[in-house]
């Protein structure tokens, strides 16, 4: 069961101050998952443009433009690094850097 402010022992100017702050708190760190997912896209934009020179080099040079043995470390890493979700995490950021195959 929850309890009112006033319930609890506090005015309802107490609360409303505790309100405020919780606002406060989480319109900052918002702002700040804001910040990360900027930084996110740009690193996962550049991560495309690196694998295409990568893609483009190996078929420059006669092999194939996907490395399956490399998606597979690199599948292994997000996993060990952030479980099962880390998977389809690497598995959508591979398929965003290289295309389906």
């Amino acid at each position: 069961m929850c309890l009112s402010g006033q319930a609890r022992g506090h005015s309802s100017k107490e609360t409303a101050m505790t309100d405020t702050e919780t606002a406060t708190e989480i319109s900052t760190a918002r702002g700040r998952i804001d910040d990360l997912d900027a930084r996110i896209i740009a690193l996962v934009q550049e991560r495309t443009g690196v694998s295409a020179e990568i893609q483009q080099a190996r078929i420059e040079s006669g092999g194939r433009r996907v490395h399956l043995s490399r998606e597979m470390e690199v599948i292994a890493r997000y996993s060990g690094e952030l479980g099962r979700p880390g998977t389809t995490l690497a598995m959508t950021l591979l398929e965003l850097c290289r295309g389906r195959i």
